[in-house]
């Protein structure tokens, strides 16, 4: 029985019980954190007022990046960031908005809080993480997620376009993670840098405490909303235009 085997029994007999914080204390620890000790808090701003409903350049390149799978059924594909339209209840006439949607990655994460091996945590940085070695497949955190932002992965995924990172596996959950390794080197995330390229710009990512990097000054000069913030959960991804 691997490490993984492991786990997912003994959480399958544990969870809900005191005994779950044993379980938590054997584990090793994660192998990857480099945003540990990295003083910057990693924020988003999109602003929708330059993001084409038509255009799908942040989707695909989100695929290409971290290898996520499409199935071409919507029972099983997922979805690291996707594009959804809105429009104001009781306003028929009302006009209608399409915004990109993704892990806001709370400060307050309720998919960390229910996770019962700690297999979703948030860094140093702020960027909430599914170590995929640790998760059990229990899906609380799909559960917690306020935001539908977590996804099951059911199947697995023969396509591995970017063999610079891992192959996604199937029995985990799955969810947006800023494009860590990508920040990590100093990078822009995949769905940033694809967005800046086919000339929208709508997306942008930076350091939230420092007062003079872009996104602290789109949010300073603009009217920016956060997604339910009423539910304390202290959402890091800003939009402006919604």
């Amino acid at each position: 029985m691997d490490r993984r085997e492991f786990l997912k029994t003994g959480g399958l007999f544990l969870v809900g019980t005191p005994c779950v914080y044993g379980l938590m204390a054997m584990a090793a620890p994660r192998p990857h954190e480099a945003g540990a000790t990295d003083a910057r808090r990693w924020g988003m701003v999109i602003d929708l007022n330059r993001c084409p409903a038509d255009c799908s350049a942040c989707l695909e390149a989100c695929r290409r990046e971290n290898n996520v799978a499409v199935h071409g059924d919507r029972r099983w594909d997922i979805h690291w960031i996707r594009k959804v339209t809105i429009r104001k209840k009781h306003e028929a006439d009302a006009p209608t908005r399409t915004l990109p949607l993704l892990c806001n990655h709370c400060d307050h994460p309720p998919c960390a809080q229910v996770c019962p091996v700690q297999a979703t945590y948030k860094r140093a940085d702020g960027i909430v993480i599914v170590d995929h070695h640790r998760c059990i497949g229990c899906r609380y955190c799909l559960i917690a997620c306020p935001y539908n932002a977590r996804y099951f992965n059911y199947r697995e995924n023969d396509e591995w376009p970017n063999k610079a990172y891992p192959k996604r596996s199937h029995g985990v959950a799955e969810s947006c993670n800023f494009c860590a390794h990508r920040l990590d080197q100093g990078r822009p995330p995949a769905c940033v840098e694809a967005c800046r390229d086919s000339g929208a710009g709508a997306l942008k990512v930076g350091d939230l405490d420092d007062p003079d990097s872009e996104i602290s000054r789109l949010i300073a000069d603009n009217s920016v909303k956060r997604i339910r913030e009423d539910l304390g959960t202290e959402p890091k991804v800003y939009y402006i235009g919604l």
